[in-house]
Order: structure tokens, then sequence, then C-alpha cells
């Protein structure tokens, strides 16, 4: 089907949503709570843009609108531009100690008020942490506590038994919230040290052992290249595609 994003006529799939269908094509929207791996949240609304249907406008978050034929969209308007820079205000007073947050307060040229800010504070409840550890089947983090007191944690801001160690919450968060530390092959998140596996081929370090048992229990297949990193595992494939293609 096609649609129009910003004047420009675009070309989108049935079931998409619109901020997928835009990035697609190549056109930015702005985005915090959202990640490509993970269905949209349209939580922290900063991907807000205008829709009109038919002659009726209105404005939705495109992470989570579906495309539909024929729909105009835009991208920016004063009254999508104002709210995104009261979204990053507000975001921004909760957890100024982001630099993440910093630098969209400056760059969306936020006006200053007298809201509290918050220096000590990183995490601005976007909840994809939280989704991506669940989709690892691990669950050992949780939104906890209500209204200001809302935060991430692991129960009873313990070691959680059911971490594994792999670090997705601390590499999908956007405000860099989450605090990870690696060295002489021990990994530290959540109050929880975990030894990490070397590369067999290259000896750099790269997952936790809890990590690399929990990906082979779910996928039998993983163990025949556990022992590899990312990197290396692409060099062995691009290797065996050279061979491949050399015979």
């Amino acid at each position: 089907m096609k649609i129009i994003v910003d004047g420009k006529e675009i070309d989108a799939v049935l079931g998409e949503t619109l901020l997928g269908a835009a990035r697609r094509a190549g056109i930015h929207i702005p985005t915090l709570c959202y990640h490509e791996s993970l269905e949209g949240q349209g939580r922290c609304r900063l991907c807000m843009v205008e829709v009109n249907e038919g002659g009726r406008k209105e404005v939705v978050a495109s992470c989570t609108y579906p495309v539909k034929e024929g729909i105009e969209v835009t991208t920016s308007t004063p009254v999508i531009d104002k709210i995104r820079r009261n979204i990053i205000m507000l975001l921004y007073k909760r957890a100024t100690g982001s630099p993440v947050m910093r630098q969209l307060f400056q760059e969306y040229g936020c006006p200053q008020n007298s809201l509290q800010e918050n220096p000590e504070e990183r995490c601005i409840l976007c909840n994809i942490c939280v989704r991506a550890c669940e989709e690892l089947g691990s669950s050992a983090i949780s939104l906890i506590m209500r209204g200001t007191q809302k935060r991430v944690a692991t129960p009873y801001d313990e070691a959680a038994a059911v971490c594994i160690g792999c670090g997705t919450c601390a590499r999908v968060c956007p405000a860099g919230a989450i605090e990870m530390t690696e060295k002489e092959g021990i990994r530290v998140i959540w109050n929880k040290a975990f030894a990490m596996q070397a590369c067999s081929r290259c000896g750099s370090y790269y997952a936790s052992r809890e990590e690399i048992a929990h990906l082979t229990a779910r996928k039998p297949e993983y163990v025949i290249q556990s022992d590899l990193c990312e990197d290396c595992r692409k060099r062995m494939m691009a290797e065996k595609i050279a061979v491949f293609v050399s015979e």
C-alpha cells in the first residue's frame, strides 16, 4: 500500500506501524522507548506525528499506529514540536543525570522552568530493559513502586537468581541508566558478578557463562558456535562463503 509521509509517497506493508514504514523509507522520527527488536509501547510519546485520514487529523504515537491506505502523515508541525519539547523537558527534569537527556534538552531548545532537576537519576522509565529481559525469558528486573518512587530494580534490590548477566538491558537502555562493568573476565551488573567466556579464536571475553547456558538450552543449535564471539562467528561464516564461492 501507499502512504504519504512529509509529502513523500512511500510503500508500506499491511500490519506494520507508521514508525516502521517511515524508518524503512529513511524518514527520521525521534524515539526513546522504542527498539526495533521489540513491539512499540507508545510509552514516551516522543514519536508522536500528525495523521490526516480523509480530512480528519489526529495526533498519534507512530510506534503503535498501524498503517492505512492513503493516509497522510506529517512528522513535524508546531504542535508536534511543542509536544516533543515538553516531553523531553519533563524527562530531562526526572533524569538530569542522563547524558542522552541532557543532549536532547539542548538539541530541542527546551525552556528552563522551576521544576526540580534530579542530577542523580538517569532512568526515564521507558520499560525497554524490562521487556527485553522478559523476551529473553529471565524477568530478572521489573518496574517497582508507584508515582515518583517508581523505578527499575531486581527483587529486593538484591542479586537476582534468574539474572544471566547477558547485559541486554544495559545495551537497549536509551538513557544509559544501567551500569555494567567488565574487567579481567568478570562482568558486574545488578549487584551480581558473572564469569565471562573467552572466545576460542580471538581470546576476547564476549558473554557470561550463564548466558551461554541459557541460550543453548533455548536454542540447541547455538551450542555449535557457542565458543566464538559474534565477530569471529561472522568472520568464520564469511570464510566459509568465500571457500564455497571459489570452488
